[in-house]
């Protein structure tokens, strides 16, 4: 999530890694731009491309995934987040 932020965005970028509930762990990654994620694409469509597998590594990996837009002392941007699947 951070490395899609900092490639697909301009501006900062930040990662916030919480226990959101007990046993329940949650990683975010925040960017300025308040344009919403592309919706990831199931990882057997993707095959041998390259490249635009972040969110569906993401998807793949946890039981829950959002995002939503934020406005913080007038600047405007995104947090995207998951929570991992449990191992």
């Amino acid at each position: 999530m951070v490395s899609n932020a900092v490639r697909h965005t301009k501006g900062p970028a930040a990662l916030r890694v919480r226990w959101s509930s007990p046993g329940t762990l949650r990683i975010g990654a925040w960017d300025a731009d308040p344009e919403p994620p592309e919706p990831p694409v199931p990882l057997e469509r993707l095959g041998e491309v390259e490249d635009g597998r972040g969110l569906a590594l993401v998807r793949a990996c946890s039981d829950l995934w959002a995002w939503q837009p934020l406005s913080r002392f007038g600047n405007r941007g995104k947090y995207v987040w998951c929570e991992p699947t449990a191992a």
